[in-house]
């Protein structure tokens, strides 16, 4: 799929997107960029189940324009882990959006997080993989956003996610997931973002109080 075929079907979630980045993101890298990263999804997904999505313009659209729309809404932010990164959703299509930020991306399981370093080497990045469970990182490690999107075991995710946020939580998910318990005593929820394109998909931001 060629850059240009990209930047049309990620057209309606860059226009839904907030203008909150600092300067007008370099779209033609990104969407070169985005390109590589998808061959390279292709490529090992028949070998490593990356993800249960399959056709390069599903994965476009469900993976990297979620991704991207959540970038674009995120805010000021120095540091951001991807909790359960599986194929680099949402941090990597973040990175690139964003490459003021320092993104982290934990993934536990060995082979997806060695696809995850061939990723970074193919698009030069400098992008941190934790290939272990966040619960494993040092107890003071904090980020100043924690971002998920189809995470096992949600939950137990989220409130983990809250020890290492100090600003905010971000998730992509659906409707029905919008009240989180671990969340409730220290964060504000804002009010839940439709996602573009999606039937039940929201973009859920919880801020620190």
């Amino acid at each position: 799929m060629t850059p240009d075929e990209i930047s049309r079907l990620l057209q309606p979630y860059v226009e839904a997107g907030s203008p909150a980045v600092a300067g007008e993101p370099d779209w033609p890298r990104i969407y070169a960029q985005l390109a590589v990263y998808l061959e390279l999804i292709l490529k090992w997904n028949a070998r490593i189940n990356l993800t249960a999505i399959r056709t390069p313009e599903e994965i476009v659209r469900r993976h990297f324009g979620e991704s991207l729309f959540a970038g674009l809404r995120l805010g000021a932010c120095s540091t951001l882990l991807d909790f359960g990164s599986g194929a680099g959703f949402p941090g990597v299509p973040i990175q690139l959006l964003r490459p003021g930020v320092q993104v982290t991306l934990a993934e536990s399981r060995t082979r997806k997080a060695t696809f995850l370093r061939e990723v970074l080497r193919t698009l030069d990045l400098s992008t941190e993989v934790w290939p272990n469970r966040v619960q494993a990182m040092h107890a003071d490690r904090q980020f100043d956003a924690v971002a998920m999107r189809a995470v096992d075991d949600m939950e137990a995710a989220v409130g983990e996610a809250a020890n290492r946020a100090s600003d905010r939580v971000v998730i992509i998910g659906t409707a029905r997931l919008v009240a989180y318990p671990a969340l409730a005593t220290d964060f504000n929820f804002e009010e839940p973002v439709a996602l573009p394109e999606s039937p039940g998909g929201v973009l859920l931001i919880a801020r620190r109080r």
